[in-house]
């Protein structure tokens, strides 16, 4: 019986021990640090990965975890520098590195960097402008996370970046922006439209430049136009006009406005009374001349009978009385003086016309 209390005693010592063994040792993990505690007060010994012995009912561990955490941001409302609402959300990458400060000094200190991360975003929102909010975030991300810094290291945190994720607009705003876009992309389009026509142009006239030197490159290319017109089976095919015809038509029409009539010509003539006619002096077939008839007065046709003798047209005697003819044949009437005619041309015009006034002339009972 004796032995049987003995047994029971060391069996429950083995107990009591295996319990406070238990309770002595602790395990820290590789990404963990452990802070002790005695009585109350912290350990400057930070314990590392692996087993830890501590005092049982003395000491006690906390764990801290040392990994880069991922700290989103909810989206915040703010006004821009330029008065532009929007809404922004970002994330915040931390980690700690003084596991007694993170345990010590604050008491949820990822709780803590976000509220400091909050009001730092909303912060930099009223500092920036919406072209750098959207288009140039690099620097915002730098001073946001000089902003959230400051107050983590006193919390043994320490912030490996700051990323802006998204900018929420306005849907006026996002319209307006849209407008904007389009207006840019038209201007580049016209300018890059016009800068093609204007090196289209420039080889256009280099072009020009070489057929004006070769002209049978101009009729090649005249000829290349009509075949490939040609080949697309129109029924109507337009050919270009002759620059060089109508310049040649252009150039007779004024010679030949230059050129004097032929009643100019006799008007000359008899003004000049002996001279030659201007065809003649510049070289030029000489053109018969046109002799003007004196007419007798209306009152006096009227009074003249059918039957009485007609006076000469050329201011001459009657019909039945012999009329003067000069040498060539021209008629001296009473009224004009006899003109020698100029010409051999006009000489025998003369005498054409002569003949045709005597015949004229000539009393029917003569004929």
């Amino acid at each position: 019986m004796v032995v049987d209390i003995v047994v029971g005693v060391i069996v429950g010592v083995l107990l009591v021990g295996a319990v406070v063994a238990g309770l002595s040792v602790r395990v820290v993990q590789q990404f963990q640090r452990g802070v002790v505690f005695r009585f109350g007060r912290v350990r400057d010994e930070i314990r590392q990965p692996g087993l830890v012995a501590l005092m049982p009912v003395a000491d006690r561990l906390r764990k801290v975890n040392v990994q880069i955490v991922t700290l989103p941001i909810p989206a915040q409302e703010g006004i821009t520098r330029d008065n532009v609402t929007v809404r922004v959300d970002a994330v915040v990458y931390f980690r700690v590195v003084d596991p007694v400060k993170a345990t010590v000094n604050v008491q949820d200190y990822k709780f803590a960097i976000s509220q400091v991360a909050q009001t730092s975003l909303r912060s930099i929102i009223g500092k920036s402008e919406l072209d750098d909010l959207l288009a140039n975030r690099e620097p915002i991300n730098q001073g946001l996370e000089l902003m959230i810094d400051s107050p983590a290291l006193g919390w043994g945190i320490e912030i490996d970046r700051v990323e802006i994720k998204d900018v929420a607009l306005p849907e006026s705003m996002k319209r307006s922006m849209s407008r904007q876009a389009e207006a840019e992309r038209e201007r580049r389009a016209r300018i890059i439209t016009a800068d093609g026509e204007y090196q289209a142009s420039a080889r256009l006239s280099e072009a020009a430049a070489v057929m004006s030197e070769t002209p049978a490159a101009l009729q090649l290319r005249l000829l290349q136009t009509v075949v490939e017109v040609a080949a697309e089976k129109n029924s109507t095919l337009v050919l270009p006009f002759p620059v060089e015809l109508l310049r040649f038509l252009d150039s007779a029409a004024e010679a030949q406005q230059r050129r004097p009539g032929p009643v100019d010509a006799a008007a000359d003539g008899a003004a000049d009374g002996a001279g030659e006619p201007a065809g003649a002096a510049a070289g030029e077939p000489e053109l018969p001349r046109v002799e003007q008839l004196e007419l007798p007065p209306l009152e006096e046709l009227l009074d003249r009978s059918p039957l009485d003798p007609q006076p000469d047209r050329a201011g001459g005697p009657p019909a039945g009385q012999p009329s003067e003819r000069s040498v060539d044949g021209s008629v001296n009437g009473a009224t004009g003086a006899a003109r020698v005619p100029d010409g051999p041309g006009e000489r025998a015009s003369g005498e054409r016309a002569s003949g045709e006034r005597d015949r004229e002339e000539r009393p029917a009972g003569e004929a």
